[in-house]
């Protein structure tokens, strides 16, 4: 993407000639805050994607734990994600820290709807918000805490067309390198693809949270 051709589409007026207006349901959907549903949904979901952009670039991370793990805050303008163990790069939170706008979206296994969240975060050490969301008794180091300002349900064709539920379609463990495999791939031969390996994996075990 070296440059701009008459293909590329530069403005929200080449959009509107592209696509048709979003229903009025799709625009009176959107809440300014985490409804009966939207709790429901975020309680029974063990997964979500969080969105930040900050100075050094953009970056979207997976958040994920039992279902529950996230909690809904007051009057339901908040929400509390823990930050469990990962591997420390912070990228998410270094640009939460420069920028505090935010996106989310929820899963729940086996629905196609997913729920997103809009808001402005940040990083909280309060061992009293924090305190319900420990496990086996540990803490976790911080917890995002979101201010929601747009809260909707996502139609499911995206999870539709991907059949991202379907066993079926799941790939083989077998049939795609480990992580410690494809590290020790990447970085190169200082590091030996067993050791990488046997890290990743006893990481898995002992330093979930």
């Amino acid at each position: 993407m070296d440059g701009i051709d008459k293909h590329s589409v530069t403005s929200v007026e080449d959009l509107a000639a592209l696509y048709a207006q979003p229903h009025e349901r799709v625009l009176k959907k959107e809440l300014d805050h985490i409804d009966a549903l939207g709790r429901a949904f975020i309680a029974g979901s063990p997964f979500l994607v969080l969105a930040t952009g900050g100075a050094h670039g953009l970056d979207c991370s997976p958040k994920g734990d039992k279902a529950g793990f996230v909690q809904v805050e007051d009057d339901g303008r908040t929400v509390l994600i823990p930050d469990r163990r990962g591997n420390n790069r912070l990228d998410g939170l270094k640009n939460l820290v420069e920028d505090p706008r935010v996106g989310l979206i929820f899963f729940v296994p086996g629905i196609r709807e997913t729920l997103r969240v809009n808001g402005r975060a940040q990083i909280t050490t309060d061992p009293a918000l924090l305190e319900p969301t420990a496990v086996n008794g540990k803490l976790p180091r911080s917890g995002i805490l979101i201010t929601a300002d747009e809260v909707y349900f996502h139609c499911g064709k995206a999870l539709i067309r991907s059949d991202l539920w379907n066993p079926e379609k799941h790939v083989a463990r077998k049939d795609f390198p480990s992580l410690g495999i494809v590290i020790a791939d990447q970085i190169g031969q200082k590091v030996v693809p067993e050791e990488a390996e046997r890290a990743t994996e006893e990481s898995y075990v002992a330093r979930l949270y």
